[in-house]
């Protein structure tokens, strides 16, 4: 009632499009205090509903609001390995169930959980928490992104010698490479990874399971193994024109940025760069506003972002009440950077010169309902095209890849395509488990960490026939 939502300041345009460092300005501890006082205590705290980890949010806000940052900070880790990804990362669910938002503007959530983490290693109370104890049981971990990171971390505080197999040349997976650093600097992956290694995690980067290591090995090798692959199988433009020379999928074109930034040696037939170049990007969700703000950066002379579905309305529709988390209209700091976003567009074909991407050919669409479902229609006469020299693919993915990993364990996928698990994510392959994306298909990174800590507990459970590990709420 004595404060209003305040959110922290993004750097100025002009500023930030010239670098790759995070967008947003500190928030001031002070300020930061005022809204965990808008936190209502509620006796039944919606927040936790919006929240697949579980974080206990009423508590943290006040130990804020009372300026207990260090009891703040174990809270928040009670429920959450890397609160400094969600806290960059997560669309905030828990704020849309903000039992303030159904009358007022909700907490500031998100931005409290980040202040609380990023005060906590300034002051040097994030350490390392090795098991007083080792089970002797070794478990191997496919995929380093936050699922992957989050089952190891619960396993080796548990007392398990636990290995981490990753593919690319580091640890993070799409963490790593498949978010801009404006969007999270590296360098907050790397002070975990250094806290883990601490806590007996051991990191075998450049390790293709599957490819270049059979996974049948590892069945051998290990007591118990847990998938956490991805969903890293991209959903496919198929028209007239797909293999044109200028087209590309956005987990072809981002990790290449994120490399050379990294200061990997990327050589310039082999990079992709926006600049000087007409850019059209096909998906209107996070992964197309990567690619808009990375080809703002590497000086794209325009940028078109297209969605196939109709403009989100501006506020919470009437079909997805409180607390669901809503489908709006949502400015990121991409698009407060530059290029034009329109909706209901079709793309019919793409057409170049001596193979070269040069024009793409839609038609706009409309949706109606017919019989209790979606339909759409062309809208006669409404035929366009655009200049564009680099098409960016962000239409999300479609599952796990198929055949190599999944194809030699042997285990068993869903109607969906995504790897088959029980509630304990065991999959069909006795003592094989499976979490985040590649089971659960393409989510939010809060899933990801509290699939990731599920499959930690079940995996603990089956080596030990107990366990004391917590489950996500």
């Amino acid at each position: 009632m004595e404060f209003g939502r305040i959110t922290p300041t993004r750097r100025p345009v002009e500023q930030r499009v010239h670098d790759w460092l995070e967008v947003y300005e500190a928030f001031p501890n002070e300020a930061l205090r005022q809204q965990a006082a808008r936190c209502m205590d509620c006796g039944i705290p919606f927040c936790h509903q919006g929240c697949p980890l579980g974080n206990i949010i009423p508590d943290w806000n006040d130990l804020v609001y009372r300026d207990q940052w260090q009891e703040a900070i174990e809270r928040l880790h009670a429920t959450n390995n890397f609160p400094e990804f969600t806290g960059r990362l997560c669309p905030a669910p828990c704020e849309a169930a903000c039992v303030l938002g159904i009358n007022n503007d909700p907490v500031t959530i998100k931005q409290v959980e980040l202040t609380i983490v990023d005060y906590a290693w300034r002051e040097g109370w994030i350490k390392p928490e090795p098991p007083e104890h080792r089970t002797g049981k070794r478990v191997a971990i496919v995929g380093s992104g936050p699922a992957g990171l989050a089952a190891a971390q619960q396993l080796a505080r548990a007392g398990h010698d636990v290995t981490v197999f990753e593919r690319d040349n580091r640890i993070g997976g799409l963490l790593r490479y498949g978010i801009p650093d404006f969007k999270m600097q590296k360098e907050h992956i790397d002070r975990r990874l250094d806290q883990m290694a601490a806590e007996g995690v051991t990191f075998r980067p450049s390790s293709n399971i599957g490819a270049g290591i059979d996974a049948r090995e590892l069945l051998k090798e290990f007591d118990a193994i847990c998938l956490a692959g991805g969903s890293t199988q991209a959903r496919e433009l198929e028209v007239p024109g797909r293999e044109l020379r200028g087209v590309y999928r956005a987990m072809e074109y981002l990790p290449l940025q994120n490399r050379r930034n990294a200061g990997d040696e990327v050589p310039d037939d082999k990079f992709v760069s926006a600049n000087d170049k007409n850019v059209v990007i096909l998906g209107g969700g996070d992964t197309g506003a990567d690619c808009l703000g990375t080809a703002i950066r590497q000086g794209a002379r325009s940028v078109l972002q297209y969605e196939l579905l109709p403009r989100p309305a501006d506020s919470r529709p009437a079909g997805q009440p409180w607390p669901t988390y809503p489908n709006i209209y949502r400015v990121s700091s991409a698009h407060e950077e530059g290029g034009v976003r329109d909706y209901s567009i079709q793309t019919k074909h793409l057409s170049g010169e001596a193979g070269v991407l040069k024009k793409l050919h839609a038609v706009r669409v409309e949706f109606t309902q017919v019989d209790g479902r979606q339909v759409m229609n062309e809208v006669p006469g409404s035929e366009f095209e655009v200049d564009c020299d680099l098409l960016l693919l962000a239409m999300g993915f479609v599952g796990p890849e198929r055949g190599g990993l999944l194809e030699q364990l042997g285990v068993e996928l869903n109607e969906r395509g995504n790897v088959k698990s029980d509630a304990n994510r065991m999959t069909s392959v006795p003592g094989v488990f499976t979490a985040g994306d590649m089971t659960r298909g393409q989510s939010l990174i809060v899933w990801a960490i509290a699939e990731g800590r599920t499959a930690a507990r079940g995996i603990d459970a089956y080596l030990m026939g107990e366990t004391a590990l917590p489950a996500p709420l």
